[in-house]
């Protein structure tokens, strides 16, 4: 037996040492240029958002973009900052990752202290197609807001409703409404559904208030007939269909496999906003944010279904969210799952005092299914995690999430100096309260879930 263990040793050690010498004679390039190998990490990683009328604030589209940038990108990179990425990659796994590999991160340190050298420009990649004003590619067809909102620049939080009316030829299937906000330094987040009218019980959907105040009113019932959301009747409503599309900072909506999702859009509707929400501004601005709406190829057979954790969730947040001045508190909360689920996206939430952010799933037998571990939250950058394929999680398994926030001093992004006692407050989303979200987008379990791939761009 002993020198079976040592026959074993001495086989793992060669090969080991083969593995070694093999990597060490890799051929690595003499030269890094930006036409041969920077071009091509930049454009993957980096050009989707520095493009005109994207978030980024500078374009990254040609050698000179990324050139005259090209300390600030050293810097950037190697402190990995960017690209921006919160979801620690060795944990979990989803479509549309950006995070650069170590010899990436060390290419473009050298390219750099090199003196960022162009290169061969035969050999430049041919810059990805984009379309401009989505991320998701040309959208079937584009709703407007009818008019741009004006936001005082009185330094306040601004929760609004909005009916942002259509019409469109004949009825259709949507795969997705992306929002994209016209004013991206203020709009924090957007919650809609979507409004079906009857073709003879509204005649004109784009007539009446389209905008109005939240906080002019008391009761949802009068807000909402005061933003004419009935029919001609006054008195019933159109059929309401539930969050067909959400935004915020960083956020990109998935679109699933045929079949998967989606909605039925009629010929006369609206999206209604039941709350977009605009940060505080210090000078006068506007807004005109658009939704661009995407065909499904058929209708949905597996329509999607949702739950949430935490605020407003299934399930509550242990202990309450008060976060004293000076500390620095770890919050929790517990789901059991009824049924066998397949987990399709994910989304955390916290503001500001955010620190960490972790989720996993724990099965009858024992077994761990790792979620998302964010181990440095950035309230900036708040995204829709979809696995790359479904995830199954057994029936009777618990899903816990844990959230760490820092109301210190040294958290630079406190919203108050000195710190003062931060808390959840009656349902408030403002952004200097808190909160705390684990949202679950998910289908109940069919045999086979599990290896259906979720990423668009590999069909």
């Amino acid at each position: 037996m002993k020198l079976l263990g040592k026959r074993i040793l001495f086989f793992i050690s060669t090969y080991f040492l083969i593995f070694i010498i093999s990597c060490s004679n890799v051929k690595k390039p003499e030269k890094i240029t930006f036409s041969e190998h920077i071009a091509p990490i930049i454009y993957k990683n980096c050009t989707t958002c520095h493009r005109p009328g994207e978030a980024g604030p500078f374009s990254l589209l040609n050698y000179q973009d990324v050139a005259t940038r090209g300390k600030l990108i050293k810097f950037v990179t190697q402190s990995r900052f960017m690209p921006p990425w919160p979801a620690d990659a060795s944990y979990s796994h989803f479509i549309d990752e950006k995070v650069l590999s170590n010899d990436e991160i060390t290419m473009i340190t050298t390219w750099v202290d090199a003196g960022c050298i162009k290169g061969d420009t035969t050999k430049l990649p041919k810059l990805p197609s984009f379309p401009i004003g989505s991320q998701l590619g040309k959208p079937d067809f584009i709703i407007k807001l009818r008019d741009s909102y004006k936001i005082k620049g009185n330094g306040k939080d601004l929760f609004l409703l909005m009916r942002v009316p259509y019409e469109i030829p004949k009825d259709t299937f949507i795969s997705a409404i992306e929002v994209v906000p016209d004013n991206r330094k203020l709009v924090h987040h957007v919650n809609a559904q979507l409004l079906s009218y009857d073709f003879d019980k509204r005649k004109d959907v784009f007539k009446g208030n389209t905008v109005i105040d939240l906080n002019d009113y008391t009761e949802k019932l009068q807000a909402y007939k005061a933003l004419e959301l009935p029919n001609d009747d006054g008195v019933t409503f159109p059929l309401m269909t539930q969050s067909v599309t959400n935004y915020l900072p960083g956020v990109t909506p998935p679109i699933y496999p045929d079949g998967i999702g989606g909605f039925r859009m009629v010929r006369k509707g609206a999206i209604f906003l039941k709350d977009i929400h605009y940060g505080p501004s210090r000078v006068d601005t506007s807004d005109q944010t658009t939704f661009n709406v995407f065909y499904a190829n058929k209708p949905s057979k597996r329509p999607t279904q949702e739950f949430q954790m935490g605020t407003f969730g299934v399930s509550p947040t242990v202990p309450a969210l008060v976060i004293p001045p000076d500390t620095i508190m770890t919050f929790t909360s517990e789901y059991t799952i009824g049924i066998d689920i397949s987990i399709l996206t994910i989304n955390p939430h916290m503001h500001w005092l955010g620190k960490s952010f972790w989720a996993y799933a724990v099965t009858l037998t024992g077994d761990t299914i790792p979620l998302i571990k964010i181990n440095k939250w950035d309230f900036r950058w708040q995204y829709f995690y979809t696995f790359k394929k479904m995830l199954k999680i057994p029936k009777g398994s618990t899903i816990h999430s844990i959230g760490v926030y820092d109301n210190t001093r040294h958290n630079p992004n406190n919203p108050f100096s000195p710190p003062r006692l931060v808390a959840e407050r009656d349902g408030s989303m403002r952004t200097s309260d808190e909160m705390f979200q684990f949202i679950v987008t998910y289908l109940p379990y069919q045999n086979g879930d599990e290896n259906i791939s979720l990423d668009r761009l590999s069909k």
